[in-house]
């Protein structure tokens, strides 16, 4: 019988990300030190993983972490009053998309791709960007939702961080890149970017329903 397909998750390595295989880890881990990494059995467990931190799994089981109702009292409810971002990559890199919802009604408000030889970061990055720009356009004073903190930090400092490479496959993206860090550059805004809290509201309305 086949082995069960697992997703690894690596927080500090040579390259940060998420990997299909073993080897792949390894070689960004091997030799380096400190390195923070765990197996998943699935993608979307990997995904919230990795947009985490490594604390928060290590030594734990791969199950899902309960919220205490204390904290569910906490974190409160969504803004109904807002979009919601998100994208999905079938690899890592592979085909991406990304797009943008009304967070109530989840209409799609826009979608993008898929771009090849993309990465989920770099959609999750696009799709903020785009949602920022379609709220400064339409004058709206609505927040918008991103499950992804690495995308929230990359936008904060006006720069993709991605170590993706470029090449002839992703060149499209990758001026959609900086068309965006251009926008950040030039543009300012008032929108409040807030976290997609998972764990205690589900998944976020614009995720695509396949990891």
């Amino acid at each position: 019988m086949a082995a069960k397909k697992k997703f690894y998750v690596v927080w500090k390595g040579k390259r940060p990300g998420i990997y299909e295989t073993w080897a792949d880890c390894k070689s960004q881990i091997e030799g380096f030190k400190g390195a923070q990494y765990k197996s998943f059995s699935e993608f979307s467990e990997a995904k919230k993983a990795f947009n985490s931190n490594y604390e928060e799994y290590k030594g734990k089981s791969k199950k899902k972490k309960e919220l205490s109702p204390e904290e569910l009292l906490k974190i409160g409810n969504p803004n109904y009053d807002s979009i919601s971002v998100d994208a999905a990559s079938s690899g890592n890199p592979g085909r991406m998309e990304y797009q943008g919802v009304d967070t109530k009604s989840m209409k799609v408000l826009f979608k993008q791709g898929p771009f090849e030889q993309g990465t989920s970061n770099v959609g999750e990055f696009l799709a903020l960007v785009h949602g920022l720009a379609f709220l400064k356009q339409k004058r709206s004073n609505r927040i918008i939702y991103s499950d992804s903190r690495i995308a929230i930090g990359w936008v904060r400092k006006k720069k993709c961080g991605t170590k993706l490479q470029k090449n002839a496959k992703n060149a499209q993206l990758f001026e959609l890149i900086e068309r965006a860090e251009d926008w950040l550059r030039k543009n300012r805004y008032n929108t409040p970017i807030v976290k997609w809290e998972t764990g205690a509201w589900g998944e976020i309305p614009a995720d695509f329903g396949r990891k």
